[in-house]
Formats: C-alpha cells, structure tokens, sequence
C-alpha cells in the first residue's frame, strides 16, 4: 500500500466512479453528504507510512460499531422500558425513532463540517453528545428525559459512518474504496452483534439502565481513540468557501428531477422495515406471543443480524442494471411485504423466526437501490443525491418506528393483536414505497 501524498489526495467527496468534485457515496448503514472541498488541516499532523492509516481508521471504525449498536438497543430494552417507566406502545415507537430522526436529519450538516473543519475535530465536538445522551438515558426518570438521551445519542453518532469513508476516499487509492467500504460496513456489523444476546444477558442480569451505561462507556472509549489515533495528513489548497446554508441549497435542482420523487419513496421504506423489526419489534413480538425470554429473543436477534451482514455483498454482485435493476428492486420489496404479512399473521413461533431470519438477509438488496441512485443523476450530481437519499432512508426509519408505535396503540384499543397491526403497517408501507416507484417517472437511463 502506498504511503500517502497529501498534496495528492483527492477531496472527501471522491469515490469510485465519480468526479473528483462529487460528494462521496456512501453504503447502507450511514452515508456521507456533499462534500464542499478539501478542508483546512484540523488536529495535529498525521506521520508518514501506512501504519497510521489502519490505526486511524480502526479507531475511526470503533465509532461506528457504537453507533449501530445505538440504532438498534429499542429491541431488547423495549419490554424493561414499558415495565420501568410505563411506556405505551406508541410512545415505544417514538422512543426508537428519535434516534433516527436526530441521525438522518444532521447528516448533511455533519458532512459540511468534516469539509470545513475536518474528521478529527468534527468527532471530537460531536461524539461527546453520544456519551451524554446514554448517560442522561440511562439516568432517565420520565418519558421526556428519555427523548432527550436519544437525541443527543442520535446526534452525536451521526458522523459515524461518514467519517470513515471520507477518510478512506482522502487516503487509500480509489480503486480500493469498494473494499474498504464494504470491510467497514461488516466491522459496523458487530454492534448489531452487541445487541443480541450480550445486551439481552446483561439486561437480564442487571437493568436496561446499566445497558445504557455500558454503551455511555464505549462511547467514550470510542471518543479517546479518536484523540489519540485519528491523525490527518496534512491538505493543500484554499480552504473551502461553503456553508450550510449552500449545501442545503444545492438540494433543490435534485428535489425538481421528476424521478426523485419515486427514488425517495422507496428508500424510506425498505431499510426502515429491516431496523423497524430489528431495532424495536422483534424482541417484544417473540415474547408476548411466543413466550421466549429476553435471552432468547437476543439470540434471534443475533442470527438475523448475523445473516444480516451476508446480504450486501451477494445481492452487490447481481448482474442487473438500468430498467432490469428497478424490476429486481420492486420484486424484492414485495418479497420483503411477503414476508411482513408472515411475521404478522403466522401463529407459530419457528415460522416467525424463519421469516425473520430471511428478512435479515434479504435486506441486503438495498445495496441496487445504491446502484439506481449512482445511475439516476449526473456525475457531480451523485454526491448529493447520495446524501438524499441516506437522509431519506434514515428519516424514513424515524417515520415508521413512530407510525408502528401509533399503530400499536391503536391495536390495543380496538381490540387487534398488536404485532398483527404493527407488522401489517410496516407491510402497507412497503407497498406504498413500491407503487410511487412503479408509477412515478424512472430516470432517463432506466428506461430502456
């Protein structure tokens, strides 16, 4: 591997592919927004050869394993949560899609400020938010101090991800950051891991507010590896003129594309069925209906997040692009619908699991909805329909956590099994996200 050349280094928005002044492209998990130009050096020099690089971006990546692992705790503190502080179900849903909404919504600015103040500094002024919300909601006493810890947990994790692959398009060769990427996202995959059984047994063992408190401790041994290692290497150039306020700006000729519209629809929807289930309703539906323990319903957990990480790469190399792309995607959401009506009507326990289980894997098709959007617009347009999209997708967790939640609520009631109503809600959304991709126009290059 070459040792870096700063001079050299393309800017954060780089990526394979692209032009050289397009924002970065990002995976599944967290993506990165427009970036603006090379930034100003933030934080001390980085030191020559490639050692740094791995140390920095292990320590790069520990953040974003603490942050998956946040995305998902709702389904394993769901039911110590309802218990202790008396949460109806609705309340459950607002309660997990906080941090999605905090998450999604900043990612455009949090990519702004890597461009002008750099990794380094923007995690350090960030991820402190990640320790005090798991603090301030592991100390919750209400509903409201709750909300509050998932905010700031939300907001200071919302760099995550981006900070790694910004950092692996300034310092690794293009041609390797597919690789890199993809090896993150599967390192990104052990906090999912984290909230499975562990978190489950340890719950058990003690209560959801210790769980907070170990997380609080991660966060911030998280935030000392970045302190410690995360070095970069010194940028030439003037230092980059946008803003916020320009970045936010730039979105428009994007949102007036007639194929948008139909693109966005569908990305808040397909992932946001995946975390839904995974992040908040597998754990309380494999308990109240089929009477598993908290371990047990970890231990599910577990699987589909293990199956889970096997999706990406093999739905990635799947030889479909253009119109034939766009049919495989809208088979694949009515596979996931299919699979949803499984979950909500079936009465036996090891059909849930399997349909659970294959929903985990299954996901991974979202990696074509990745490759559409690449295809969907101009070269320096990709980087911030990129961020559009991610913010879509995020946002679109953040709705469907609320609206099962609601939904839930509703169940109860009238009367309904809950888990019926919530899984058939997530199903209706999906088939709404399919039929405004279906009938809104396609891009140019998908037509044929």
């Amino acid at each position: 591997m070459p040792s870096p050349k700063p001079p050299h280094h393309p800017p954060a928005s780089a990526s394979p592919g692209q032009r050289p002044d397009a924002a970065l492209s990002a995976g599944p998990s967290e993506a990165p927004s427009e970036a603006a130009a090379e930034p100003a050096p933030p934080g001390p020099s980085a030191p020559q050869g490639t050692g740094w690089l791995w140390a920095t971006l292990l320590a790069l990546c520990l953040g974003f394993i603490i942050s998956q692992a946040f995305r998902t705790v709702a389904a394993m503190m769901a039911a110590p949560l309802q218990q202790t502080l008396g949460l109806s179900a609705s309340q459950l849903g607002l309660f997990a899609a906080t941090f999605h909404l905090a998450f999604g919504g900043l990612q455009i600015f949090m990519g702004v400020g890597i461009d002008l103040y750099g990794i380094r500094r923007t995690l350090l002024c960030a991820w402190p938010l990640t320790v005090a919300g798991a603090l301030l909601s592991a100390s919750a006493t209400g509903y409201a101090s709750l909300l509050l810890g998932q905010t700031l947990v939300g907001a200071g994790c919302a760099p995550a991800f981006l900070a790694c692959t910004v950092f692996i398009a300034r310092q690794f060769p293009a041609a390797r950051f597919a690789a890199l990427s993809g090896l993150i996202m599967g390192l990104g995959g052990l906090g999912l891991l984290l909230t499975g059984t562990p978190l489950a047994w340890l719950i058990e063992l003690s209560s959801w507010r210790v769980g907070f408190g170990v997380l609080a401790a991660g966060s911030a041994l998280a935030w000392l590896a970045v302190w410690i290692w995360v070095r970069e290497a010194p940028q030439t150039g003037p230092r980059p003129e946008d803003s916020v306020l320009q970045a936010l700006r730039s979105m428009g000729p994007l949102l007036r594309l007639p194929h948008t519209a139909g693109i966005l629809a569908l990305a808040a929807v397909n992932y946001a069925a995946f975390i839904t289930l995974r992040g908040l309703w597998l754990g309380p539906l494999l308990m109240d209906r089929h009477g598993f323990t908290l371990v047990q319903s970890g231990h599910v957990a577990l699987a589909v997040s293990v199956i889970g990480l096997l999706g990406p790469p093999l739905f990635g190399r799947l030889p479909v692009q253009g119109a034939q792309r766009r049919r495989w995607i809208l088979r694949f959401t009515l596979g996931l619908s299919a699979l949803f009506a499984v979950c909500g009507l079936s009465p036996l326990a090891s059909l849930t699991v399997l349909a659970s289980l294959v929903i985990g894997f299954l996901c991974g098709f979202i990696v074509l909805q990745y490759a559409d959007v690449r295809a969907a617009y101009a070269p320096e347009q990709t980087g911030r329909a990129m961020a559009l999209y991610t913010m879509a997708m995020f946002l679109g967790i953040a709705l469907m956590q609320w609206v099962t939640g609601w939904s839930a609520t509703w169940a109860q009631a009238h009367g309904w099994e809950v888990y019926q109503a919530v899984n058939l809600t997530v199903l209706l959304m999906l088939l709404i996200g399919a039929l405004l991709f279906r009938m809104l126009p396609a891009p140019d290059a998908a037509r044929h």
